[in-house]
């Protein structure tokens, strides 16, 4: 049985608490600072009170594990990784920060154990789900990937509830994106490139959004000529969302903007998930085009009663956990979200949730 090491009790957290434990395969010990949130986390899953800023408390906690898995915000990745290097333990993250999964990378150089950040929905699966239909194209042209996690009742101006990490979110409506034009990888605005589409009668908004694409932009550079990651939204959401980041300029005041939403947006765990990712090129002389689509809502999975995003994101983590248990990613070094075979995630015990 693999001793995990969970850190972050989080909603995202808890989620992967519930699907890794009750597996059976799995020994997890989750770690938090709140101990009011450990009381609430059901058997059989160890708990253990942990500030993870503190490096001894965070190498005490991690010593004798197999594997740790970081939940806890983007900011606390970079130690965690680092202490994992130096007690050679497997690490895993659901990092969307561009930034911090480049310096997870820099630590996994030469290590004896796989670092895997940005093991989620959005990055994570969908660079998995491109790369796969890539793969079947002669000459790939332009890949399209649409990700949203959206409220089933939108009561508000926005149309949106909070699902996961504000700050997250901000980063994802502030921060620098990118994308290929004409076969170059390219830095793009947030909030731009926006377009309409509907799908089973629905009509969503789509806008150019920081993080989504993991290393699938480095990968396929040269090799598509155009690929770009957006987020949908429900129409209108778009403009309101740049009144507030750039006209009101709360991208340079971030904490007063995540306060702002908390305080403003309610939270839901009535959602879905919607998840469009389109490839079109040549194909034994013809162009074609393939699509994924997949739409996933909320409900109970193991134990509790789930948001779809928390299902997405967790089965993702976990999935691709299970599959470096199995041995079928790599055991040591870098491991980029687009070595992940599609095929075997979808045939795996967690990522059917996709299926």
């Amino acid at each position: 049985m693999k001793k995990v090491l969970l850190l972050g009790a989080g909603n995202i957290g808890i989620a992967i608490a519930d699907l890794l434990s009750t597996c059976g395969d799995y020994q997890v010990t989750l770690a938090d600072l709140d101990e009011s949130r450990l009381r609430e986390i059901p058997e059989p899953v160890d708990t253990r009170p942990v500030d993870v800023a503190d490096e001894r408390a965070l190498r005490e906690a991690m010593s004798g594990m197999d594997i740790v898995v970081s939940a806890s915000p983007f900011s606390l990745s970079v130690p965690i990784a680092m202490a994992a290097r130096e007690l050679s333990v497997h690490y895993f993250d659901l990092t969307e920060d561009v930034e911090t999964a480049h310096r997870v990378r820099e630590i996994a150089d030469g290590a004896e154990t796989a670092f895997m950040p940005q093991c989620g929905l959005a990055p994570g699966f969908v660079s998995i789900a491109a790369y796969h239909l890539v793969k079947r194209f002669d000459s790939p042209r332009r890949v399209r990937m649409r990700v949203g996690a959206l409220p089933l009742f939108p009561s508000n101006a926005l149309k949106y509830n909070l699902t996961w990490s504000t700050a997250g979110l901000i980063n994802e409506y502030c921060n620098p994106c990118e994308a290929i034009y004409d076969g170059e990888l390219r830095e793009v605005l947030p909030l731009e490139g926006y377009e309409q589409f509907s799908l089973d009668g629905v009509t969503y908004e789509a806008f150019n959004t920081s993080g989504g694409l993991g290393t699938l932009c480095e990968t396929l550079e040269g090799k598509v000529e155009n690929l770009d990651y957006k987020t949908i939204r429900y129409p209108g959401h778009c403009e309101l969302i740049k009144l507030l980041c750039n006209d009101l300029r709360l991208c340079k005041r971030r904490e007063l903007f995540r306060d702002v939403l908390e305080q403003a947006v309610p939270v839901t765990a009535q959602d879905l998930v919607l998840i469009s990712v389109s490839v079109s090129g040549r194909r034994g002389g013809r162009l074609v085009q393939e699509t994924y689509t997949k739409k996933v809502y909320h409900g109970r999975v193991g134990l509790l009663d789930l948001a779809a995003i928390q299902i997405t994101t967790a089965a993702a983590l976990c999935a691709v956990v299970d599959l470096q248990c199995e041995g079928k990613l790599p055991r040591k070094g870098f491991v980029k979200q687009e070595e992940v075979s599609l095929a075997d995630f979808l045939d795996n015990r967690f990522g059917r949730h996709y299926r």
